[in-house]
């Protein structure tokens, strides 16, 4: 019987249309990436998944299912006070 809740994936230009099916999730953890720039810029990126999908009768070489996760990109810029544009 067919899943009702599958789903076609399109993997890009050239690349087709996978089968698979919608998951919901939960954040267990959504930790920041800290980069500190030469400027003395501090840079925070947090990736945010929006959209998980296991692709259906795909695996990786190790037998594990694989997914498509659709996600965004959280940034916080802190610079020094110097690099500031004065309101």
């Amino acid at each position: 019987m067919e899943n009702p809740r599958r789903r076609k994936i399109n993997l890009g230009p050239g690349l087709g249309e996978v089968d698979a099916i919608p998951l919901t999730f939960r954040a267990a953890g959504e930790n920041w990436n800290e980069y500190l720039v030469e400027d003395g810029t501090v840079i925070r990126l947090k990736l945010v998944a929006t959209e998980v999908y296991r692709l259906i009768d795909r695996y990786d070489q190790d037998g594990n299912p694989q997914y498509i996760i659709r996600s965004g990109n959280v940034m916080v810029v802190s610079p020094p006070e110097d690099l500031r544009r004065k309101p």
